[in-house]
């Protein structure tokens, strides 16, 4: 049997974990044994990683990152923060430089890049294969022991402004390199046409029995399912500027102008939420959209709103949209660069414009439009959306 290591961050509520399980779930035991590290045991969604998978023990130093460095420096780590500290610093110098605009890569990747020399191995194990799931992927890199090593790569890189000489020589210590699309192939190289020869496709694995039966459970009462006749629009994703959920009061104070009774639930959590909620006060949208918090089983809200709505402003593929068109909801997404491969357009959800004007008017149309969203059900209704034999695609990697 051979031996597979996979890291990852950690187990909070988001896509690529989501992603993570759908791996974990499908790869076939028969074959591999598996090794996951996580560098913090934290999230709902641990709770769901298959039995018969290994988790490694949490290491302290490994926790120490992605999490505020006054919490480090509360664990007397004072390596690591000298690291990270160092790390922000370089960041800064070189953001100012090169004139880079906020959201871009740089920041996080010195912190993980000027701490590496404090960490211990991950593990003494020789693997078969050591796959970086998600970030940092230098831990791979540099901390395991393999004889192959795949990054999984989850987002737009056309999107990210970062330090791409210092990126370029991680991704090159890689024998593969996973993209979720072939949208997110295209825009990877794009950025570094150097590792044309690296590049797999695996897709997102999703399993619609599952979310189909996880669905069909109780969820918390809320503003959100109060019995009215409200248009309920929902979206899920972590609160991040990629996902441009700052932008959903503005959005939805359109739709309230235009003379639409709208609820509009967010689930997620993240570094933007004080941004959100105070552009919900802007917008004078408190009747109107709704935080939802972290939740382990979104699936009951997917299924109780009336549309799904991702206005991300970039994305390599979400895998929200996915699981919203196995429960059979019309599907609104904005014009990102990937857009075009993450549904078909009329058919299975539509895409509507990026600015909020025209994101507006193109659910305002759908609202307005019953017959419509029955073309659209009926569109994913047509669709198996089930990828499970993806996780063969392990087999070639070796």
């Amino acid at each position: 049997m051979k031996r597979i290591l996979i890291t990852a961050s950690d187990m909070e509520i988001g896509g690529a974990e989501r992603a993570l399980l759908g791996l974990l779930a499908n790869i076939d035991k028969q074959k591999y044994a598996i090794d996951l590290f996580l560098l913090r045991h934290t999230g709902p969604l641990m709770s769901m990683i298959p039995p018969d998978i290994h988790i490694l023990p949490e290491n302290p130093k490994y926790a120490d990152l992605g999490v505020p460095i006054q919490k480090v420096l509360k664990r007397g780590h004072l390596d690591m923060v000298y690291g990270r500290l160092k790390g922000k610093l370089k960041a800064r110098q070189f953001i100012r430089k090169h004139h880079l605009k906020k959201g871009n890569s740089v920041a996080i990747h010195y912190s993980f890049r000027y701490t590496m020399s404090y960490l211990p191995e991950i593990n003494a194990v020789f693997y078969d294969l050591a796959i970086a799931f998600t970030i940092p992927y230098y831990l791979v890199e540099a901390k395991t022991h393999a004889r192959k090593k795949a990054a999984w790569i989850h987002t737009d890189y056309t999107m990210l402004d970062g330090d791409r000489a210092e990126e370029l020589s991680v991704w090159k210590a890689y024998d593969h390199i996973i993209s979720i699309s072939e949208a997110v192939t295209r825009s990877f190289l794009k950025t570094y046409p150097e590792l044309t020869g690296k590049l797999s496709l695996i897709e997102n694995i999703v399993s619609p029995e599952l979310i189909r039966m996880q669905a069909q459970l109780p969820c918390d009462a809320n503003e959100f399912f109060d019995d009215t006749d409200a248009i309920r629009l929902l979206s899920i994703g972590r609160l991040t500027k990629a996902k441009n959920f700052d932008n959903i009061p503005d959005i939805c104070a359109r739709l309230v102008r235009a003379g639409c009774n709208v609820r509009w639930g967010i689930i997620g959590f993240g570094r933007e939420e004080a941004v959100i909620r105070e552009k919900i006060e802007e917008a004078a949208m408190q009747e109107h959209v709704f935080l939802l918090g972290k939740k382990e089983n979104p699936y009951p809200y997917i299924r109780s709103c009336d549309i799904y709505v991702q206005p991300s402003r970039f994305e390599g593929q979400s895998v929200a949209v996915r699981e919203a068109q196995i429960l059979g909801k019309p599907v609104v997404i904005t014009r990102f660069p990937t857009a075009d491969y993450q549904l078909k357009d009329g058919i299975n959800g539509i895409i509507v414009p990026m600015d909020n004007a025209g994101c507006a008017n193109g659910i305002l149309e759908l609202i307005k439009s019953p017959e419509k969203q029955k073309i659209l059900i009926q569109g994913c209704r047509m669709d198996d959306f089930s990828n499970k034999n993806e996780a063969f695609k392990i087999d070639l990697l070796l």
